[in-house]
């Protein structure tokens, strides 16, 4: 695999379409923290974490899923970096954008609220 984390949105877009209760992702540093931004946004439910894996709950309600879209901007063949001023805001404000900054992997605001910028890995709205 060359690539986990569009791995693990796919698992999960794919995982909310077939109405799946969880899903579990290979485990890596990365993952770990994108799913611990996902819980702390309420995107998911629950987030374990074992020695192979990580198993993420996800959220419905009334049968739909907690987010509409999951994106993944930067790629390895293609990476792409904004600096504090141009962190873009995910539909109008309603979704969030992670980003992988100098001081760890963090959520568009909270980056923006540090004036940190990075490498823009993916929105979720």
């Amino acid at each position: 695999m060359t690539d986990p984390i569009a791995d693990m949105l796919t698992r999960i877009r794919n995982a909310h379409m077939a109405l799946h209760k969880e899903v579990s992702v290979p485990r890596s540093k990365m993952v770990k923290a994108i799913a611990a931004i996902l819980r702390q946004e309420g995107y998911v439910n629950e987030v374990t974490e074992s020695d192979k894996e990580i198993r993420i709950a996800l959220k419905y309600h009334k049968g739909i899923p907690g987010f509409g879209g999951l994106k993944r901007i930067s790629k390895p063949g293609r990476r792409v970096y904004v600096g504090a001023l141009d962190i873009p805001r995910v539909q109008n404000g309603l979704g969030i954008c992670i980003l992988s900054t100098s001081s760890g992997v963090m959520e568009g605001s909270t980056a923006r609220d540090n004036k940190v910028g990075g490498e823009l890995l993916c929105e979720i709205w």
